[in-house]
């Protein structure tokens, strides 16, 4: 494992040269959702600008930091896929730590297995079933910044699900995402396989993150938006044009549903 304390204070000097917010509430936005951030108040910084802070390489994912007193907002993620180290991939939640954040709020787009979901739904993730074959806590622990053995039984809060769950004008579906290295889809197999060990959803990223923020001590939702769904569902070929495609879609959607989860997270 990384020296991960040494990291966050690196961020944290960084930071200090570009912003006074120490916000409470963190956002990781997904494939196609960074536009999100475009619509919020607040200093963009670009990731180019804080040390240590890899680029982003895939489409959808722009690269910088909105933030303001009650937020800080990351427009891009890093994948395992694109050739990170897993100790890379995490480092938007060591930013976020950097900033005094102590809750945040994940966001993803998705393949859906549930034959109940479609395209364009967006889902509250209830938990994670980690198939990456990678884990950012291997290796040799710091004792001050989280424990050996993280409990990862409430990854997802139930008590923050259930406030959000009751300030939105209607439920949210709940889901269980399977996270894998990718970079291709999965096999019609592989999805009855995931189908069968009670995956909702399956993507490419945020069990890493959800898996170091759990580990810092923040307290962490996600969504994920269905863009597809996964291979073997429906008769047609996957592709990453459409993922795009149905993001953009249902953005103002989207939007909507996360400033309400950051207005009520700020108000607490």
């Amino acid at each position: 494992m990384a020296d991960y304390y040494t990291t966050i204070e690196a961020f944290r000097k960084s930071l200090e040269k570009s912003t006074e917010f120490r916000p409470r509430t963190g956002v990781i936005l997904g494939s196609g959702l960074s536009k999100i951030a475009d619509s919020l108040s607040g200093t963009a910084i670009d990731y180019s600008q804080i040390q240590g802070m890899p680029r982003p390489t895939v489409e959808g994912h722009r690269g910088f930091l909105k933030i303001s007193r009650d937020y800080a907002l990351l427009a891009g993620r890093f994948h395992y896929y694109e050739g990170h180290a897993i100790q890379d991939v995490v480092k938007p939640v060591l930013l976020l730590k950097a900033l005094g954040v102590e809750r945040l709020i994940v966001t993803n787009a998705a393949g859906g297995i549930n034959p109940d979901f479609e395209p364009g739904q967006i889902v509250l993730i209830r938990d994670h079933i980690n198939l990456m074959g990678a884990n950012p806590l291997v290796g040799p622990n710091n004792g001050d910044l989280g424990p050996r053995f993280p409990d990862m039984s409430d990854a997802y809060s139930r008590a923050l699900r259930k406030r959000i769950s009751a300030r939105l004008e209607y439920p949210l579906k709940e889901g269980v995402y399977a996270g894998l290295s990718g970079p291709c889809y999965e096999t019609p197999a592989e999805i009855r396989m995931l189908e069968k060990i009670g995956a909702d959803m399956v993507g490419m990223s945020t069990v890493p993150e959800v898996i170091m923020a759990n580990y810092l001590g923040m307290g962490t939702v996600g969504f994920s938006c269905i863009t597809n769904m996964a291979a073997g569902i429906l008769d047609q070929p996957l592709n990453h044009q459409e993922v795009i495609d149905t993001a953009a879609r249902v953005e103002t959607h989207f939007r909507g549903i996360v400033e309400t989860v950051m207005e009520l997270l700020a108000s607490e």
